[in-house]
């Protein structure tokens, strides 16, 4: 029987670019910073199919003005995909520092440890009402 290799990818979209964090199954798992991409059609796709050779992938990325069409991308794509409410992420007393790469390592963490809630995403037709 072959095991799947499950790991949690998390993401700080920007409406320039996007930073990529790897987060292997199991509480022991490594994470990894994967780098930055632009924030493209293209470049996600590929770099879905790239993160996509070493197992079943679970995104996840900040609620942001940039939208959900990252979300709509990675589904279709048919990878597990979760919005998060920035208010909603835990953060210690005194952590200041933010940078796109601590992010998307933090979100990658959490949501591997299960501890995002994720939000509502809208269909097309309710965005374009909002």
């Amino acid at each position: 029987m072959k095991k799947i290799i499950r790991s949690f990818v998390g993401m700080d979209v920007h409406k320039a670019t996007i930073s990529i964090s790897v987060a292997e199954d199991g509480r022991g798992g490594t994470v990894r910073f994967i780098g930055v991409i632009p924030n493209t059609p293209e470049a996600v796709g590929k770099m879905a199919k790239q993160l996509a050779r070493h197992g079943e992938l679970d995104f996840c990325y900040e609620a942001s003005g940039c939208g959900y069409g990252v979300h709509r991308q990675l589904t279709s794509l048919g990878h597990k995909c979760i919005v998060v409410a920035p208010s909603l992420i835990p953060r210690k007393s005194g952590e200041r520092i933010k940078t796109d790469r601590r992010d998307s390592e933090k979100l990658a963490i959490l949501h591997r440890s299960g501890n995002l809630t994720p939000v509502w995403v809208p269909d097309p037709t309710h965005e374009a009402l909002r």
